[in-house]
């Protein structure tokens, strides 16, 4: 049996919460990125027309899914992949989690992921009994790497990967024999020039590989775009041979995307004016809640892209959490992203708009009386 896994960070918040529920306006929750916003009516249409599923799904997915992905990718990430090297998942942090397992990695092998990251990287490794290693710098990967995560645009702390980055960063990959998967679930999220008016770019970017997936892979997720962490959507596209390989041990497993979950995919990757909607309400958001954290003497660092804002001022994390519970505002601590990040908080623009309002009034009220 392999040793004991870490606690789930997120318990640690329970008295911070149960502080800020004590506030006389109630709690405004801005600590996970869970979306708030409706599902769109196209997709739970589909989802409800494809309620009798009696039979079992392909875990490989419908081939008018595989299809949608293929033109998804192309459509929007400027990728061209055949819709045999697509896979659905049941949702992305699965996936996550489980790519060590799914690849085979083991002890005495190690998963590379970003210095400031999603906890969910560095537990995968732990699942398998590998070795977490956090770094930025390919130059620094180890000869023993077998599996290299990137994460752009990222969480939580909103950077972005141009092309050279992730050139260098494949190349690395390469050189080790690893495999090197994106994260790139926040791509149709960039408020920062260049990102406000250029595609960020992917993994597979033919900038970035040419025409060769060899030993890449690029996950995404339609819970931000589309509001359907609900349903658990998510996929993965990529080299080929190891799409194999997560289909056979998928299969194996009974890791398979729920037929009407896959139908109301297709619906979601279809429409673009949805999406385009979604953005528009979480830059609204952004432009209400940055000038009050910046007004309070935070400083908003990174955030570029996605659907957070992290930000300091500089004293430990925790100290800025029990001040943000003060006024009633729950926000993710920047220890739970690893040691690199122990005076930073996160903000998640996946509330109300009434609740980012409160929050911003909150915080300007609070920096005015100090």
């Amino acid at each position: 049996m392999r040793g004991p896994l870490p606690d789930y960070p997120w318990d640690a918040m329970a008295p911070y919460a149960e502080q800020a529920a004590r506030h006389p306006g109630g709690a405004l929750n801005l600590s996970v990125g869970s979306p708030v916003d409706p599902a769109p009516q196209s997709v739970r249409e589909a989802l409800a027309a494809a309620t009798d599923a009696h039979g079992y799904p392909a875990t490989a997915g419908t081939p008018r899914l595989r299809e949608a992905i293929a033109e998804w990718f192309s459509r929007r990430r400027g990728v061209a992949v055949d819709p045999g090297a697509v896979l659905p998942t049941v949702g992305s942090k699965e996936l996550v989690a489980l790519m060590p397992f799914l690849l085979g990695l083991g002890a005495d092998e190690a998963v590379v992921f970003p210095r400031i990251a999603y906890p969910s990287y560095a537990m995968g490794a732990a699942l398998v009994g590998a070795e977490a290693v956090p770094s930025d710098d390919p130059a620094e990967w180890p000869e023993h790497t077998r599996l290299v995560w990137i994460n752009s645009p990222s969480n939580p702390d909103g950077r972005v990967l141009g092309v050279d980055a992730l050139r260098a960063a494949v190349a690395r990959a390469r050189e080790l024999g690893a495999v090197i998967v994106g994260d790139e679930c926040y791509a149709e999220f960039g408020w920062e020039s260049p990102w406000r008016s250029e595609r960020i770019p992917s993994i597979l970017d033919p900038r970035v590989v040419g025409d060769d997936h060899r030993g890449v892979l690029a996950a995404y997720s339609l819970s931000k775009q589309s509001n359907l962490a609900g349903y658990r959507a998510a996929f993965v596209a990529g080299d080929p041979q190891l799409i194999d390989r997560l289909l056979t041990v998928r299969k194996h497993a009974g890791l398979m995307a729920p037929a009407p979950v896959q139908a109301a995919m297709v619906a979601a990757l279809g429409d673009e004016t949805h999406v385009d909607e979604q953005r528009e309400r979480y830059r609204a958001r952004r432009e209400v809640l940055r000038p009050a954290l910046e007004a309070a003497g935070y400083r908003v660092e990174g955030s570029e892209a996605g659907l957070y804002l992290w930000v300091t001022r500089d004293a430990d994390a925790w100290d800025a959490v029990a001040e943000f519970a003060g006024l009633g505002i729950v926000v993710g601590s920047g220890h739970f992203y690893g040691s690199h990040s122990p005076r930073h908080v996160r903000l998640a623009l996946t509330a109300s708009d009434e609740a980012i309002a409160a929050a911003a009034h909150r915080i300007r009220e609070a920096a005015a009386g100090a």
